[in-house]
């Protein structure tokens, strides 16, 4: 809201320093000192003061004829006096000494035009007296509008200046407020909350046409009209008053937050800007308004753009259909979508491209492990790598190739091996199915040509290398899709195999291959194996967490109801196991992004007495809220991480010296779940990852958390922390890591490890490969740290550094929900690292698949093929609010595309040769030849 602009306006005091001297001509001193003050001012200002004291004593004379042409030159005056904001005006300083006066002389006025009149003019005055009595410029502001005959128009409050708008916008808030509370007696309450409304509105028209479009939203915000706003943009505001909306986002409270945004996806429609109206559809998750956006009626190149933004995003085809279709019609719907258009939905090119980007930016050929690791940079002594489990070592490998591989499709372990010398063989039961699994990785986005490779491996007699070869084909899936189905053809009828390594990799690979499809077909097939009593609690927590993958953010109550059936039925022994938390997962997983959608869930789970409920329902609240930078969620869940556990009795101690002795033994006899407290502070990171300011002070909360918390807390920080800033590595989060990756619980420095990873996902970040090379030299008698020491090295090197796991694109604006899925999922599995990643899950990396993306900016002509144009590539600068028009990049780099484009960075086009479709130069732009371009060369 404006601040208030003038408190009190006195007469500025006397220099104490300067001298005084009198004139004798100026006769005898008057006693009150007003010589000496006349004495200092000019022959000029002195006439004023003689003037406005003149007109003041024309209005106590009795003669009404002389009221009007004083009151018409007292308003000539201050007009003209008010137009500098440099000072305060001096018609405004002389008559504050009168203002006492005036007001008395207003109450005894009759009702007229000239009262009207005068009560304007006080109102300005007001300004002056807003210490001792506040609210006096929009009461008399009131009182000069009710004075007037319905026909007659109130003087806009802008012919007073800005300066004048700008106090009665804060009056107008402070008054609405009061009115709301109903602090004020109602008697003395001037005007209805229509006429404040309709002064707010006049307001904020003066100032969106004077460059305070953020004044004018928080104006009509504060009287909770800021709808209205879209009556007043214009073509030169609308631009500015939207990224304002757009950014205020994340610092308001439900249901504000969607109010902001409604409103200008509603002027972004008006102003034709249908690309960063859909950007505000998908954040909003409505499916009408996508639909709608997708569809309205517009220049066709542009719709080709906005599927290219609805496949980053991952939205459901279907959703499209309109509302008119039936819905058997969905395969005939999309058999009417034209083929260019149906590519850029399905992504199905985003492999082409991505190998065409790979080979210009020069990283075409595969990597070696060795060129990875770089051992011999490594200070480990002479015989040490004697000590290391070879087969964890190759298990290492395994990931290491499919992640710095990913998406070319040509790595020499495992997709152009040699028959027979394929790198599955030289693992072991479960080490072979990651190994074949990681097939699927080296193939991402490529079904035609990775089917046909994976396809040998589903004949094998080995039943760990078939299960991964079905892995694979859901991972070579994920983020595209292909109107053969193969991966419901091949994994469908697997899901009832009686083997459980195939039906977990059927199950999983279906999760991750129609990842935020929405398909019902898919909703049939596995809600069933969810509510089965008869099956392991792995079996239907995997069911659950794939339907979560598939319905993510779509609060589907079916799949919901079913969830939290079996929570309530399933016994507490079944409970207790360790894959329950990732039923929980699949739950909290429907809600994702939707904020007050999950209240009847989380009501229901609190009637749920296992402990597994708590989980549950911190992971739901936390999904509900992810991106947001609700406060108020980051507040609950540090008062969950504020609990300190008695395991002897399960209950919670606000005493928090017990010995660390006696907690061991307790314990030891009857344990008791803390795991919903990892959630907790991984809650606080999913929540605030949003929005910047949030994210920066929740590494405070970490700091602290670390240094008071419990085990399971401390265990948890390091990934809440390499979840709050994945794929971008600022230097005081990797120091932070580092630190807590020499930590004495091995758990605390594991978590840490595999979190420098995440944070430098796809990075390629030299001090984060050097701080990598001496981990592994400090480790090398440690296994489970050296693995995850591998993993996380390859992880910086993901897609030899063009493939970012940040769920966050559109210029960091908008959140990918498969992606959040993703990582979630694999955070899930490292809460309790040694059951599951360590032990013979460590295919669970592989969740990270759906967070994988290229961060690269390839530009299109109208026939959508390659078109290489010059880009500036530098680090976004926030210029929302500033005059002008600033630069949007600092410290650039020239490029010409296809380039790369980190987390934090922005590219914009170098000429005004072309214009592009998308408002936000990432992933795929189509460009448009400028028409006005020759003209302006030849003048040049």
């Amino acid at each position: 809201m404006a601040e208030k602009p003038v408190a009190s306006i006195a007469v500025p005091a006397k220099d104490p320093k300067k001298k005084e001297t009198k004139d004798p001509k100026d006769g005898p001193s008057k006693p009150n000192g007003d010589a000496k003050e006349e004495q200092e001012l000019s022959d000029e200002d002195l006439q004023l003061k003689g003037e406005l004291e003149m007109l003041v004593e024309r209005l106590k004379e009795p003669n009404t004829d002389l009221y009007r042409p004083a009151l018409e030159t007292l308003r000539t005056l201050i007009r003209t006096s008010t137009s500098s904001m440099t000072s305060v005006p001096k018609p405004l300083k002389f008559l504050r000494p009168h203002y006492p006066d005036l007001q008395a002389l207003y109450d005894s006025w009759p009702a007229s035009e000239d009262k009207s009149l005068f009560a304007d003019i006080l109102s300005v005055l007001a300004m002056t007296y807003s210490d001792t009595q506040p609210r006096g410029t929009l009461r008399y502001r009131l009182l000069s509008a009710s004075l007037l005959p319905s026909t007659s128009s109130l003087s806009d409050p802008g012919s007073w200046g800005h300066e004048y708008v700008r106090h009665l916008a804060a009056e107008l808030g402070e008054e609405y407020i009061d009115r709301l509370e109903e602090k004020q007696d109602a008697t003395k309450v001037l005007g209805t909350i229509e006429e404040l409304h309709a002064l707010a509105l006049q307001c904020a028209t003066f100032l969106l046409g004077h460059n305070a479009e953020p004044d004018a939203v928080d104006l009509l915000e504060e009287l909770e009209i800021v709808d209205r706003i879209a009556e007043l943009v214009d073509e030169n505001t609308y631009g500015r008053v939207c990224a304002y909306m757009v950014r205020c986002v994340n610092l308001l409270p439900p249901p504000d937050d969607v109010a902001f945004l409604r409103t200008a996806h509603k002027i972004y429609i008006q102003h034709q800007k249908f690309p960063e109206a859909l950007t505000l559809a998908i954040r909003l998750n409505d499916q009408e308004l996508i639909r709608d956006d997708f569809n309205a009626p517009g220049n066709p190149l542009m719709k080709r753009q906005l599927a290219f933004i609805l496949a980053r995003a991952q939205i459901p085809i279907e959703w499209l259909r309109p509302p008119s279709a039936e819905e058997d019609d969905a395969a005939d719907f999309q058999d009417e979508l034209p083929d260019d258009l149906l590519e850029c939905l399905s992504n199905s090119r985003l492999s082409t491209h991505f190998k065409a980007f790979g080979k210009e930016v020069g990283v075409e050929e595969p990597k070696s492990l060795e060129d990875v690791y770089k051992s011999h940079l490594e200070n480990t002594r002479a015989g040490a790598t004697q000590n290391v489990d070879s087969a964890r070592a190759n298990l290492a490998g395994t990931f290491v190739n499919a992640f710095v591989n990913a998406g070319f499709g040509n790595d020499k372990l495992m997709a152009e091996a040699e028959e027979g010398n394929s790198w599955v063989y030289k693992n072991k039961e479960h080490g072979m199915f990651s190994a074949a699994a990681s097939l699927g990785l080296s193939l991402l986005w490529d079904p035609d040509v990775g089917l046909s490779q994976v396809d040998k491996y589903t004949y094998s007699s080995e039943e760990y290398i078939k299960a991964g070869a079905f892995l694979a084909t859901g991972i070579l899936h994920t983020g595209v899709r292909s109107e053969a189905d193969a991966a419901l053809a091949l994994l469908g009828e697997h899901i009832e195999n009686k083997s459980v390594p195939l039906r977990t990799a059927a199950i999983t690979g279906l999760g991750l291959a129609y990842s935020g499809s929405h398909r019902e077909d898919l909703l049939s097939l596995l809600v069933s194996l969810v509510s089965d009593e008869g099956l392991s609690m792995e079996i239907a927590s995997q069911a659950a967490l794939a339907l979560g993958f598939i319905f993510v953010g779509s609060a589907n109550g079916e799949i919901a109801g079913t969830i939290l059936q079996t929570l309530m039925e399933r016994e507490d022994k079944q409970l207790d196991d360790k894959w329950a938390r990732f039923m929980a997962l699949g739950l909290a997983l429907l809600y994702l992004g939707m904020q007050d959608a999950s209240d009847a869930t989380i009501e229901t789970l609190k009637a749920i007495e296992h402990p597994v409920a708590k989980q549950a329902l911190i992971l739901v609240d936390i999904c509900s809220f992810a991106g947001t930078g609700n406060v108020l969620k980051v507040q609950a869940m540090l008062h969950h991480c504020d609990e300190h556990i008695d395991t002897k009795k399960g209950e919670k101690k606000d005493e928090k010296k017990d010995e660390k002795k006696d907690e061991e033994e307790a314990k030891e006899e009857a344990p008791v779940d803390d795991t919903y407290q990892a959630f907790a502070v991984i809650g606080i990171a999913l929540v605030a990852m949003g929005e910047d300011i949030g994210a920066e002070m929740s590494l405070r909360q970490f700091n602290h958390l670390m240094h008071y918390g419990e085990p399971v807390i401390r265990k948890a920080v390091p990934l809440a922390l390499g979840l709050v800033s994945a794929s971008n590595p600022q230097l005081p989060i990797l120091d932070t890591l580092s630190k807590y990756s020499h930590d004495n619980d091995l758990a605390v420095a594991l978590n840490a490890i595999f979190a420098m990873g995440l944070v430098g996902a796809g990075t390629n970040n030299a001090r984060l490969a050097q701080m990598l090379r001496q981990l592994a030299g400090y480790y090398y008698k440690e296994p489970d740290c050296l693995f995850m020491v591998r993993i996380a090295q390859g992880l910086v090197h993901m897609g030899k550094g063009t493939i970012g796991i940040n769920p966050f694109f559109s210029d960091r604006s908008v959140m990918s929900r498969t992606a959040v899925a993703g990582l979630l999922a694999t955070i899930t599995a490292f809460t309790d690292a040694k059951a599951f990643i360590l032990d013979k899950c460590h295919w669970m990396l592989y969740f990270l698949t759906p967070a994988m993306y290229p961060r690269m900016l390839i530009t299109l002509d109208e026939n959508l093929e390659n078109k290489a144009v010059t880009v500036r590539v530098g680090q976004a600068v926030d210029v929302v609010g500033q005059a002008g028009k600033p630069r949007t990049i600092s410290g650039f780099q020239t490029h010409t595309t296809p380039v790369r484009i980190g987390t934090t960075e922005r590219a914009e086009l170098a000429t005004e040769e072309f214009i592009p479709f998308a408002p936000v130069l990432e992933g795929f732009v189509i460009l448009q030849k400028n028409p006005g371009w020759e003209e302006d060369r030849m003048e040049l």
